[in-house]
Order: C-alpha cells, then structure tokens, then sequence
C-alpha cells in the first residue's frame, strides 16, 4: 500500500546524491543561477494550482485561521530547530545552516503539494500509484538541483515525506468522504504555500511558510461550514 511513498522517498535520496556528486563540478555562479531558476518554475507550479480554487472566501479563511494555528504551534520553530539539531548530527564541515535550510526547504516543498495529498489517497483508495510515480520523478529532479547547493539536508526530507504521506494513505478510507468538494481548495491554499516558497527560494520575502502549513487542511471543514 506504501509502495508509492517509498518509492518517492527512495527517488528524492537518489537525486540528492546525484547533485552532491555533480555539484562539486557546477561553479558557484551556476549554482546559484540554477536554484533561482528552479524557484521561478516552482513559483509557476504554485501559481496556476492556486487557480483551482472555486470559492476565494475559502482560501482566505484557511490562510488566516492556519495562520494563527501555526503561530500558536509554532511550527516553524519546531521545524527549524529539528533542521538543527540534524546538522548538529551530520554537519561534517560544510557551509552552516547549509543543511537545516536543505531539510526544511525541501520538506515543505515535497510535502504541501497538491500531489502529496491525492497521490496519497488514490494509494490508500484504489492501490493507484501512478500520481506518486509521478512526483517521485519530479522530486528526485528537484533533489539534484537542491542538493548540489545545500547537500545532504535534501536527503533527510525523505523521511517527513514517507511519514507524511504514508500517514493519509493509510487513512485514506477515512478521509475520503470528509474530501468532496474540497479537493480543489486544499489544492489553492496549497498552492499558496508553494508561491510562499518560491518567493522565500527567490530572496524577496522571508514567509514563515511552515506556520501555514493547517491551512491546507481547513478547507475541508470550511467546504461543508460555508
């Protein structure tokens, strides 16, 4: 039933050790110029998924209500602070922070994806892996690009990713009724947080992305409030 979860996260392992092979080959300034090439696609991907959206009211109360979620969690910090104390673990000389920013970076980027969670639910539902073969390719492209610059941290996302879709695979049977007519906001509002990301991946703004992180999952509530 996990075959699709694994197999992701074994593809974005397999991409991080091929951009840390070839990163020391690609110059700095090609690096760099990579990575913001790779956000600006990124922050196209989160912006027409954003555009699935149906009822903007939605939206707007899931960024604000999981705003105040996450702030009250404090999520970000959770995430972070686990991002350092795996660097505290495997940090073996490189560049500090290089690998808390790489973990957390690619968690996020991996995980609140509109694919995460239906790839999810058609594993735990009809045995359908096909939508997590998929990410699983486009992860383990990200994970080379990501990893030639920020290395190993990459790697270690793999975990939250199995546990995390892993965990809504195997309630898929739960969930799915809870799910009707809320599939296309829970796609917006994700969507949102990879536009949050990319800008965030781009320099312009430092957005607390891993605070909003519930508000994918309120429109699921708010679709049968509203």
């Amino acid at each position: 039933m996990l075959t699709g979860s694994i197999a992701n996260a074994l593809g974005i392992v397999g991409g991080t050790v091929v951009g840390m092979l070839l990163g020391r080959f690609i110059p700095a300034r090609m690096n760099d110029a990579i990575s913001k090439g790779v956000a600006l696609c990124i922050l196209y991907i989160g912006v027409s998924g954003s555009l699935a959206g149906e009822n903007a009211l939605i939206a707007i109360l899931s960024i604000v209500i999981g705003a105040v979620i996450g702030e009250l969690l404090r999520l970000d910090d959770l995430i972070h602070a686990l991002g350092d104390l795996l660097e505290r673990y495997f940090h073996k000389g490189g560049e500090k922070g290089a690998l808390s920013e790489g973990f957390v970076t690619a968690s996020l980027l991996f995980c609140v994806g509109a694919m995460a969670i239906m790839g999810a639910l058609d594993s735990g539902l009809s045995g359908d892996h096909s939508t997590l073969y998929a990410k699983t390719v486009l992860d383990a492209v990200s994970s080379v690009v990501y990893a030639s610059t920020l290395g190993v941290g990459v790697a270690l996302s793999a975990v939250p990713v199995l546990l995390y879709q892993g965990a809504i695979t195997l309630c898929a049977s739960f969930l799915a009724p809870f799910l009707t007519g809320a599939i296309a906001e829970m796609k917006c509002v994700g969507s949102l947080l990879i536009v949050a990301l990319a800008l965030n991946m781009l320099g312009l703004t430092k957005i607390k992305v891993m605070n909003y992180v519930p508000a994918v999952f309120l429109p699921i509530l708010l679709c049968r409030i509203l």
